[in-house]
């Protein structure tokens, strides 16, 4: 018998709320299962169930988008909080995987802590403690041993704030590089006529309403001095009904696709992209895909945003854009709140559509990207159960 088997099962409690922590918690799942004998607890959607998880009851119960839809899930959601601590403390496992969602999981922290001291915790994506609420760092630290960052500058900030431990292990997207990165042929494709543009106006129902006549008349604008274009509106499932809805009083129908395969393909032939600000932006750099990103929200709520936003001092970009944050500069030219009009938009798309000094400047930045986030050919995946493991191994010397 070799040692791996011969060791006593690793218990692993984890809870993951929404999609994008669903799959990195499965990726955390499969990655723990190849380095130790191992057994799987909590809460999960069904990339997690796929790896080897029964969820305690429907992720679907966490996804609370909106001060509207929070009060109305808020006795739903204190209902499943307190489940999910008494579950632990039940019957502890060895260690504790809290994913993304921080106001839900920052609290089980918190419970679980009171009652059982000393079981390890683990926060799997630091919240933006680096632009928004900077005190919830130190206040993560008596309830949260260790931070796994997405992000290279997010140790530097936690360390400065008096935050947990918290070690870079890489963005999920690094996995995706084979995904993304055209093939010579495809490369080839991205001058082709008409080009393929990107339209990706947001993941959320709110996002997508502010944004989607915006989009539409920004592309019939290129359209109209740049010649037809292939729009492609990459998205999931349940999204379709009101983005149909939507795109068809657009000058020109996207084709709107829901596969995974799909997506990719389209990343890997786009000649540009427009886009909403988000996790898409830093996609799309990884792929190589000039953009120019948006986003609108209410007045109030954007003046409310301008008062309380501070961005850490570690970043030297200071963007919303998550691809700008982590290159430290303003690679992707963003358009924001009265700026976020078709009028705006229309020439910055038409510019990187075109053989021009701006599209240089992205494709140029973007070839950085890379060793900026520290792509060394380890899955971030792989860097997250070690840096689990190490902390279990601290901990039993």
């Amino acid at each position: 018998m070799n040692g791996r088997s011969a060791r006593k099962a690793l218990d692993v409690f984890l809870v993951a709320g929404e999609s994008s922590a669903d799959d990195l918690g499965a990726r955390l799942m499969r990655a723990l299962a190849c380095e130790r004998a191992v057994s799987f607890r909590g809460v999960g959607g069904p990339r997690m169930s796929a790896a080897g998880i029964a969820s305690l009851y429907p992720v679907q119960d966490l996804s609370a988008i909106g001060l509207g839809t929070v009060i109305a899930k808020l006795p739903t959601l204190l209902r499943r909080l307190r489940e999910t601590v008494e579950a632990i403390v039940a019957h502890p496992p060895d260690v504790l995987v809290l994913i993304d969602a921080p106001d839900f999981t920052h609290r089980i922290a918190a419970r679980v802590r009171r009652r059982l001291p000393h079981l390890p915790i683990v926060k799997y994506v630091s919240p933006t403690v680096w632009v928004w609420r900077p005190g919830r760092a130190r206040a993560m630290r008596p309830s949260i041993d260790l931070v796994l960052a997405l992000l290279p500058f997010e140790p530097e900030v936690h360390r400065q704030l008096g935050g947990p431990d918290c070690v870079y292990v890489g963005h999920s997207l690094l996995e995706h590089l084979n995904d993304l990165r055209p093939s010579a042929d495809e490369e080839r494709l991205r001058a082709a006529s008409p080009p393929l543009v990107l339209a990706l106006p947001g993941s959320r129902t709110h996002e997508i309403k502010r944004l989607a006549a915006v989009f539409g008349d920004t592309l019939g604008k290129v359209a109209a001095t740049h010649g037809p274009l292939e729009v492609v509106l990459p998205t999931v499932p349940h999204l379709v009904p009101l983005l149909t809805e939507l795109t068809a009083r657009w000058p020109m129908r996207p084709r709107i696709v829901v596969d995974q395969a799909e997506k990719y393909a389209a990343f890997r032939r786009a000649r540009a992209a427009l886009a909403a600000s988000g996790t898409v932006t830093l996609e799309l750099a990884l792929a190589g895909v000039p953009s120019v990103a948006a986003y609108r929200i209410p007045a109030l709520e954007g003046l409310l945003l301008r008062l309380m936003v501070r961005v850490h001092p570690v970043i030297r970009a200071h963007s919303v854009i998550l691809a700008n944050l982590v290159l430290g500069e303003f690679a992707i030219p963003e358009f924001l709140q009265g700026r976020c009009t078709p009028e705006n938009l229309a020439p910055a798309l038409a510019d990187v559509l075109g053989d021009t000094p701006g599209r240089q400047r992205q494709i140029d930045a973007f070839k950085r990207l890379e060793a900026v986030l520290g792509a060394d050919g380890i899955d971030p995946s792989k860097r997250a159960a070690q840096a689990v493991l190490d902390l279990l191994e601290r901990r039993s010397t």
